[in-house]
């Protein structure tokens, strides 16, 4: 990639040229893609990034950022589309020797700004399973160590026992692209993992290392964990809640109380730290909110006179 740009062309005029000359796009949506771009070109201008020098990194960031503008899933997946065009229009013409928006993910709902439940809400999901039974205590175990560890459903199903180390209070798991972390463990969630485990190692039939297995002494499986956090999320009226979002509420509520982004990041199995970052554009949106419903003088319109 060359290191300096010619100054003046208008690299984004340029492309909605090709996109009607060339391609025959229709006037409004020629229009859509040039508002779009344009509030790229603004950010850049804003942050004092060039346009042709932008990441992958840098566009999710973008992204990220625009959280707050309340945009459509179909605004925000036109948003991606015309980074993909112009980019690749820009590296067919020369401009640039790769694009960074190729494998750029169109948001889905909820993707800037994760679901994640409060700590009173998280709380309340914990207490749910009738810990009485085998099948309660295993799924409160589970809950309380997802919610403790910030796991990926896939990365609970796939425990072992000897990743536990309860005693030092430290879980190794192994993550995307066979990664492997250590994530401490909470005093709550050992002691309810200690509780299983007692239970667990009664059950003569179980051959498997699994930490967690289904009554039968058989690996769980990812879908009983997603049902049944549904299914006790609805029990007490919580909709729409997954095993991603007790991820998601584990890294909020690190974030909310001021934990260091890059031990998150570590705890999380984030390869990108721009990954983890979105946790504080949530936290920021949150304090906005919170700032906004309480402070007596957030919204109120005041006439401002001279020697007030």
């Amino acid at each position: 990639m060359p290191n300096e740009f010619p100054k003046k062309r208008n690299f984004v005029r340029e492309y909605l040229l090709y996109l009607q000359v060339e391609k025959g796009l229709a006037k409004n949506s020629l229009a859509s893609y040039e508002r779009d771009l344009q509030k790229l070109k603004n950010w850049t201008d804003k942050n004092n990034f060039e346009l042709l020098q932008l990441s992958r990194k840098d566009l999710r960031e973008w992204l990220i950022d625009l959280a707050g503008e309340n945009l459509s899933e179909n605004s925000k997946r036109r948003m991606v589309s015309a980074l993909r065009g112009f980019y690749k229009f820009l590296m067919f013409d020369g401009h640039i020797k790769k694009n960074p928006a190729e494998d750029l993910d169109a948001p889905q709902k909820g993707v800037y700004l994760p679901k994640f439940l409060n700590q009173t809400d998280v709380e309340s999901l914990l207490r749910v399973p009738d810990v009485s039974t085998e099948t309660g205590l295993r799924d409160r175990a589970i809950l309380e160590l997802m919610y403790a560890c910030g796991l990926r459903v896939s990365e609970a199903v796939d425990l072992k026992i000897s990743d536990v180390e309860l005693d030092a209070g430290i879980l190794t798991c192994k993550g995307k692209g066979s990664k492997t972390r250590k994530i401490p463990i909470g005093t709550s969630a050992v002691e309810w993992l200690k509780s299983y485990l007692v239970l667990r190692r009664r059950k003569e039939n179980i051959e498997i290392q699994n930490l967690f297995v289904t009554s039968l002494g058989r690996p769980l499986n990812r879908q009983t964990i997603f049902l049944f956090i549904k299914e006790y999320a609805e029990k007490i009226g919580l909709p729409d809640v997954s095993p991603h979002t007790l991820r998601h509420s584990f890294a909020t509520h690190l974030v909310q109380n001021s934990a260091d982004i890059r031990s998150v990041q570590q705890m999380l199995g984030h390869a990108d730290i721009s990954t983890t970052q979105i946790y504080t554009h949530i936290t920021d949106a949150h304090l906005r909110k919170t700032y906004e419903k309480f402070h007596p003088r957030a919204k109120a319109n005041f006439n401002i006179k001279e020697n007030d």
